[in-house]
């Protein structure tokens, strides 16, 4: 029997099933795709808290280290309070800087699942035949 022929001899119930089997496949798969784009996110996210982890750590050395060197250098210069003030802003503007990127990447991850969302706004479209 052809398919033509077949879809003329199937019962309501024979098609209330086809489509009952074929949403439920559409939502398993709707599945699968979210947790898919959840594990790719997990990864990011866990790369971002690597970055800023990292981030401060080498900037809490590098600030300890660095301005303890640079205080002691200036302050053969100067005075030594106006020595750590000028170290003071140089490490306040690292800081902005640290920042403002870790902002921008962290930006990046705003849109969470956006193929899932895009294809589950189109299940009820399809469902009534559009």
């Amino acid at each position: 029997m052809s398919a033509p022929e077949k879809e003329r001899t199937q019962s309501v119930g024979d098609l209330l099933g086809d489509v009952t089997r074929d949403f439920s496949v559409l939502v398993r798969k709707e599945v699968e795709l979210a947790k898919a784009e959840l594990r790719e996110e997990a990864g990011q996210v866990g790369r971002l808290a690597g970055m800023f982890g990292g981030a401060s750590l080498a900037g809490f050395l590098t600030v300890l280290f660095v301005s303890y060197a640079l205080w002691w250098g200036l302050s053969n210069v100067m005075d030594q309070s106006w020595a750590a003030l000028i170290v003071a802003v140089i490490w306040g503007v690292v800081t902005g800087v640290l920042l403002s990127r870790a902002r921008k990447e962290k930006e990046q991850l705003r849109s969470v699942l956006p193929r899932t969302r895009q294809t589950a706004r189109q299940i009820p479209d399809a469902a009534r035949g559009r």
